[in-house]
């Protein structure tokens, strides 16, 4: 055709002009008569030469599009008002040209001006114009290859712009860099499909290649270009020996496998290094005359542009091997379009059937016929005739604006609906006929004609576009072909807003194969799904295993999770794992009993990711839920216990949450709560503590502990459904609502006992007849209460009194254990039937203790577990007294025993963490105080070291201190050396000045005191409380009181004629020193005190202790040796004396007599301790 006569802009005024031009004003070249050739701007535009409107239409803007224009603008400008330019016009120019930025500038003035322009508008709102720039301008794309398809088009053009010589030399060609490799064509989650390429590659190659390397226009860079670039500046990094840098680098980009190319999610071989591609782009641009062109049955020379352009120093059989590969892309185009084409020619030709079939029935007359087929389709529900309506036709388009449409214009007429789609009634559809314009014009003129009208079904797009379908079937078809070569190219973060089109037609497709290519995608389509996205996925699953039923999820979804169990990213993993327990109520029973649930053991098993395990054991809680298969219980048992040690807190928190309580619900339907999963966990329980003796694995413990303690809620619940009085709960009536604190707080709700049984007023109603049974009618004919009271109860108590009592993780996880027991099984069970249990076995007197052996029951964790577990259960007044009766019995039997006070100690510490029980251990512990007897007041002033450390300050003034001082003045010896532990620890704890005073008198009256002068036992407390405490003591009272006493101690000790007690006072003397030589100490004290005690010291262990002998003296010397370089490393004063020896010599001896010392742990720890 000839281009001069071809409006090249197809452009109309926009809306707000055309309501604002009045009558008589310039129309737009679109508002002209029918046929009449007008220019791009105006009629006076009709005088520019045509040579410059087509080199105004070139691919890519030049210095003659320039021109060009102003050229124009120039001529309407001459015009005068007469010959005014719409902004409509000029705005379809500058996109033409790609004067992006002039256009940007030319929106945002209209913008100012109140004067918003459509075109602009939509063009910079539409983010696809930016990510996937192809340098073709915007008209150009609408006009369709002619008759020798697409090859020929780019041969046209190349020969176009092969004549303008001077502007091709100008323009820059594309570059063998990164950018040349085409990112666009492969999807962003790395997936390997082969259709995606085909949305870019409806634009020639080098023509993008042109756009990209243009310089006027720089594009951001891509996710995609990034990783690469990030890969190669690392691989040069590493190869350079810029390992730091290299690990730099990685760190920065931690979302990124350094190791790995494929990581990167490019469908393609690794490009050459940095260095390849550096000088590759070093190269001079090749020359017109150095390229070499190639074609399929075409002369090279005849075809423009740089189809295979290489750079010059490329060898023959390189520059033959891209030849072959650009050759082989053409011929996989040309046979997709083959394939289009020919499914065209099929239904072309089953129109042509229906069309001859309806020959003999006489058609309506034309004014006869109804609404127009738009009309029909906006007034009726689209008929289900299972055809598809062509845009194009047989042979003519149905695209003229005209009135008078095509007199040869094809008919349809509709055929049987497809059986798998609700059909509509279609009776009265007939032919959609036109009217015929009363014209003798030949058909092959009216062909030629149309022929103008440009449109293009010689694409697979095209040919989608050209047919529009008429029923729920054909639709299903389209969107099945199109969806694949949608989703690569949907932004990542908006890939969700496809999943309801991806389930529908998953859903409604009749094809097996199409519907399982949905579903791989549906489970690809985002490559590291976030939680959100994950939701909408899962909830997309759901409904499609509702409307498809259990047969289709088996064979179609379960498939997908099979193929993503063992995918690189976790993300994918744990849709995986959520999707089986989603789909767990849609499966066939023998599926979720089987593959699903050992799916899910694999994973539990394997998976590296803890959110993924975490997944996995929800989804076995569901699975637990609705399995039925009585031969899966030893199977359960075992995940719980796999879940249960799992590493990962959040695992085993959603063992409890969900696996525990869905399992333990398995278990009552089938019996086997009371009869098999708690003996079961008892039993281990025993084993571990019978293999106790080489030490207790305390983290078994813990897990079969807990997992008895989650069993706890479901007991209760199967204790309420068996009573005697269930049938007797009614609902209605005056219920009493249960108190909110009535049961300990649940873990998740599976764990509430009201889920549990159904509902909160069922509970309420149970609850009420269950204590009125066990006030006043007992439990006899109770099966499953009487196994709690007699089974269960005793087998837990034999277990407790088997506990090492200084273990205080275990104390403490069975003083959980058995608060929540009895706070879950109610106030009278506790007082009736637990309580008498242990009160049976702690019988509170002498006799109940084996003072020799000192392992009588009360010397065991009985005595702590009780007391925090059981009496502390509720906090009314009889409760607290019963407890402090308790305590007070215990310390008075303890004491008067002689028995150890681990115990007694353990229910301190136990009950001490918790400041609502500090006034009751006071309240103790001053009835020790005031005891008669001198044994039990010792017992309080040792528990008073224990209680300090928790108890606020004002406590300490008003009760601990007071009490001290009482004790301190006791007419027995031995009770006023137990208070020097609780004074060493309050001098350690205590700011207020006031109260470490006192404290000071009072421990500088046991040193000074001439009465306490041959006190071995004092001394030996006084120094061994110093070393505990001096380091973290305030600094001021270790300067001016630690230090001194210790100077006077050792040089008493020198004197001292029984050698037992020297030696006892050196060992202590120098556990003590080795904690201080921590801290720092100032000269004065250093030369006056720390030294001579020290020397003091050497001199007993000269004769004493050898071995302690040499640390001394390496001390000493150390010492002397800061002194003398105390103005140039008073920086380092601070450092330890012991831990900085100097010369390897001196490390090498000190470290040897170490390892020969033979005293205590503690001391050998307070070596090395600094200061806190």
């Amino acid at each position: 055709m000839a281009t001069g006569n071809v409006n090249p802009f197809n452009i109309s005024d926009s809306e707000d002009e055309a309501e604002q031009r009045p009558d008589g004003a310039e129309r737009s070249p679109a508002d002209g008569p029918q046929g009449q050739a007008s220019g791009p701007f105006s009629p006076q535009a009709d005088a520019e030469p045509s040579g410059l409107l087509l080199s105004s239409s070139r691919t890519s803007p030049g210095a003659e599009g320039v021109s060009v224009s102003a050229a124009t603008v120039a001529a309407a400008a001459a015009g005068g008002a007469e010959a005014r330019v719409s902004v409509d016009a000029i705005a379809a120019q500058l996109l033409r040209d790609q004067y992006v930025l002039t256009a940007l500038e030319f929106h945002t003035e209209l913008l100012e001006a109140g004067r918003e322009l459509p075109r602009l508008r939509d063009y910079f709102s539409n983010p696809g114009n930016f990510e996937r720039q192809s340098g073709t301008p915007p008209a150009c794309k609408e006009q369709g290859p002619g008759p020798g398809g697409p090859l020929t088009v780019q041969v046209q053009d190349r020969k176009r712009r092969k004549s303008d010589g001077a502007h091709a030399r100008d323009r820059a060609g594309s570059i063998s860099t990164l950018d040349s490799l085409d990112f666009a064509r492969y999807s962003d989650d790395g997936n390997r499909e082969s259709d995606e390429r085909v949305a870019e590659c409806e634009v020639p190659s080098q023509e993008r290649k042109n756009f990209k390397s243009s310089p006027e226009i720089q594009e951001p860079i891509r996710p995609l270009e990034k990783r690469a670039l990030n890969f190669l500046v690392n691989e040069y990094l590493l190869k350079n020996e810029y390992k730091l840098s290299s690990i730099t680098f990685s760190d920065e980009n931690d979302d990124q496998d350094f190791e790995l190319w494929d990581d990167v999610g490019l469908n393609i071989p690794k490009p050459p290094d940095l260095l390849q591609l550096y000088r590759n782009c070093g190269n001079s641009l090749p020359s017109p005359r150095d390229k070499s062109d190639a074609s399929v049955g075409t002369d090279s020379g005849e075809l423009g542009g740089h189809y295979f352009q290489q750079p010059v120093q490329k060898t023959e059989s390189v520059q033959q091997a891209e030849v072959v590969q650009e050759l082989e892309y053409q011929i996989g185009l040309l046979n997709s379009e083959k394939q289009s084409l020919a499914e065209q020619i099929r239904r072309l030709q089953s129109e042509i059937q229906t069309l001859r079939k309806n020959v003999s029935t006489p058609s309506a007359p034309t004014e006869e016929m109804g609404p127009s087929r738009s009309e029909m389709a906006c007034n009726k529900n689209p008929l289900d005739n299972g055809q598809y309506l062509d845009v194009l036709g047989a042979s003519e388009p149905e695209c003229t604006t005209d009135s008078k449409p095509d007199p040869l214009a094809p008919t349809s007429t509709p055929t049987q609906p497809h059986t798998k789609f609700k059909s509509q009634t279609s009776h009265g559809k007939g032919p959609v006929q036109f009217d015929r314009p009363n014209r003798k014009l030949s058909p092959a003129f009216h062909q030629a004609l149309l022929s103008f009208c440009r449109m293009s079904a010689d694409s697979r797009l095209g040919s989608e576009v050209s047919r529009i379908a008429d029923s729920e079937e054909s639709v299903m078809l389209m969107l099945g072909r199109c969806l694949p070569h949608i989703v690569p190219n949907v932004l990542l973060a908006k890939r969700e807003e496809l999943i309801p089109l991806i389930l529908c037609t998953a859903c409604l497709h009749p094809e097996p194969k199409e519907r399982d290519q949905l579903l791989h995608i549906l489970f690809n389509l985002i490559k590291r799904p976030d939680d959100e996205q994950r939701q909408m996925i899962l909830t997309g699953c759901v409904a499609f295993a509702r409307h498809v039923g259990p047969t289709r999820v088996e064979a179609e979804l379960l498939p997908q999770c099979w193929e993503q169990i063992n995918h690189k990213y976790p993300e994918r993993r744990l849709l995986v794992a959520e999707s089986c327990g989603a789909l767990a109520p849609y499966l066939p029973k023998e599926i979720r009993s089987s593959l699903v649930l050992s799916m899910l053991q694999q994973m539990l098993a394997d998976d590296k990711a803890d959110m993924v395990r975490e997944a996995v054991v929800k989804s076995l809680g569901i699975i637990m839920g609705y399995i039925d298969d009585t031969d899966k219980y030893l199977q359960g048992f075992e995940l719980m216990l796999l879940s249960l040690g799992d590493p990962s807190e959040r695992v085993v928190s959603a063992t409890h949450q969900v696996f525990i309580p869905a399992f333990a619900a398995w278990t009552m339907e089938l019996g086997n709560l009371q009869s098999q999963l708690m003996p079961a966990l008892l039993t281990r329980i025993e084993k571990l503590l019978k293999q106790g003796d080489h030490g207790l694995d305390e983290h078994k413990l813990h897990i079969f502990l807990s997992a008895l303690q989650s069993l706890i809620p479901p007991l209760f619940a199967l204790v309420l459904q068996n009573a005697p009085f269930t049938s007797r709960a009614k609902l209605h009536g005056d219920v009493p609502s249960i108190e909110v604190t009535r049961f300990p707080r649940p873990a998740s709700p599976l764990q509430d006992v009201a889920t549990i049984v159904g509902s909160r007023e069922q509970l309420a109603a149970l609850l009420q007849l269950y204590d009125h049974q066990l006030q006043h009618e007992g439990t006899t004919g109770w099966e499953s209460l009487l196994w709690v009271v007699n089974q269960l109860l005793p087998q837990l108590i034999e277990i407790v009194g088997r506990i090492n009592v200084t273990s205080s993780t275990c104390v403490h996880e069975f003083s959980r254990f058995f608060w929540r027991f009895c706070r879950t099984f109610g106030k009278i069970f506790t007082n009736t039937k637990v309580k008498p249990q242990f009160q049976e076995i702690l019988r509170l007197s002498e006799e109940n203790v084996d003072a020799t052996a000192g392992n009588g029951i009360l010397t065991k964790a009985t005595v702590p577990i009780y007391a925090t577990g059981v009496l502390t259960c509720y906090n009314q007044e009889e409760d607290r007294k019963l407890l402090v009766g308790f305590l007070e019995d215990v310390m008075t039997t303890l004491s008067l025993s002689h028995a150890p006070l681990g115990s007694l100690k353990a229910s301190f510490v136990e009950l001490g963490a918790n400041p609502a029980y500090h006034e009751l251990l006071l309240t103790v512990l001053w009835y020790g105080v005031v005891h008669t007897s001198a044994l039990v007041r010792c017992t309080a002033a040792r528990m008073f070291e224990l209680l300090v450390k928790g108890v606020n300050e004002t406590l300490v003034a008003q009760r601990v201190v007071p009490a001290l001082i009482t004790l301190s003045s006791d007419p027995e010896i031995s009770v006023r050396i137990s208070t020097i532990p609780a004074f060493g620890t309050i001098m350690e704890t205590v700011t207020q000045k006031e109260l470490l005073e006192r404290v000071k008198m009072q421990l500088a009256s046991f040193l000074e005191d001439p009465q306490y002068q041959d006190q071995h036992s004092l001394h030996m407390e006084i120094i061994k409380t110093f070393g505990r405490v001096g380091p973290n003591a305030e600094p001021r009272f270790r300067d001016e009181f630690v230090l001194p006493h210790l100077h006077k101690l050792a040089l008493a000790n020198n004197i001292q004629m029984v050698e037992v007690k020297r030696i006892d006072i050196a060992t202590q003397l120098f556990e003590a020193y080795s904690a201080l030589s921590c801290c720092f100490i100032s000269e004065e004290l250093m030369v006056n005190h720390f030294l001579p005690g020290l020397r003091c010291l050497r001199t007993d262990m000269e004769t004493l202790s050898p071995e302690h002998e040499v640390i001394l003296s390496s001390m000493i010397k150390e010492c002397e040796l800061k002194v003398e370089n105390r103005g140039v490393g008073e920086a380092q004063g601070s450092m330890s004396i012991a831990a900085s020896l100097v010369g390897e010599d001196a490390k090498t001896k000190f470290l040897n007599k170490m390892g020969q010392l033979t005293t205590s742990g503690a001391m050998l720890a307070n070596v090395f301790q600094r200061k806190k």
